[in-house]
């Protein structure tokens, strides 16, 4: 299978994929598969090995066993490819706030090498898709978090990656911003975007088409929200199961 009918059929793949720091496993034989298109939630306590997973298909971190391929593009032998085809927003740093909108998002294209007519074509593009209404030489730490959060999305899609690592993207933000931002994921995913989003909320993980739930480096259950309703809580009708529940009972091991 060439690597264009890989990244056709999974945008991301893992098989038996471990990472050991010493002695200690921070993932242990994980294996699953993302299609493009898909909202894929990444669910788990922390500490669970959901960061370690994302660095290795960030390109960041060479797995210990296994395999990863992202778009087709084994994560072992060119790491420089997957970085150009993925983007990573995290929860705890994007933006500058001591930088201007337009500043910050130069400084990032500078650092992902885009070409000038490329970069001011895609950001017009992406400000718009985010309906950006301010000026961009607001200071970041001017905007409201929510925006400030728009805002790192489009600094994480300037080089167009196929697969979207969203880190807790709504954490802090109000809820119409909230609402807003997965109107955005919702609308990345129709175009064909792989979006892989850890959350806290659980309304959010909802809109998920399907959940892959982290234990102690350790994969425990993959499905649609639906599903893992049902297989956690068979004895119940699913519409009185909410996610919470299952993420009490599997996750942290807690009957409800």
């Amino acid at each position: 299978m060439t690597r264009e009918d890989q990244a056709s059929t999974h945008s991301v793949e893992v098989k038996n994929l471990s990472v050991k720091f010493g002695d200690f496993y921070a993932v242990k034989n994980v294996t699953f598969a993302v299609r493009p298109g898909e909202i894929f939630g990444f669910l788990g306590a922390n500490g669970a090995g959901k960061t370690t997973t994302i660095r290795v298909l960030c390109g960041l971190l060479i797995p210990t066993e296994g395999e990863a391929r992202v778009c087709g593009i084994d994560v072992r032998t060119d790491s420089i490819s997957v970085k150009q085809q993925v983007g990573y927003m995290s929860q705890k740093f994007t933006l500058y706030d001591d930088m201007t909108v337009a500043e910050n998002l130069a400084f990032t294209a500078a650092l992902r090498k885009i070409e000038d007519n490329k970069f001011k074509e895609n950001k017009e593009k992406l400000l718009h898709f985010i309906k950006f209404q301010r000026n961009e030489k607001t200071m970041v730490r001017d905007l409201p978090g929510g925006i400030k959060q728009q805002v790192s999305l489009v600094a994480s899609m300037l080089h167009d990656p196929q697969v979207v690592f969203l880190d807790e993207p709504t954490a802090g933000v109000s809820p119409a911003f909230r609402q807003r931002f997965w109107q955005l994921i919702g609308e990345l995913a129709s175009r064909g975007k792989t979006v892989f989003v850890t959350t806290h909320y659980m309304d959010e993980a909802e809109q998920c088409g399907r959940i892959a739930l982290m234990k102690d480096g350790e994969l425990i259950a993959l499905d649609s929200p639906v599903n893992l309703k049902k297989h956690s809580f068979p004895d119940k009708n699913p519409k009185s199961v909410s996610l919470e529940d299952v993420f009490i009972a599997q996750v942290e091991g807690v009957p409800t």
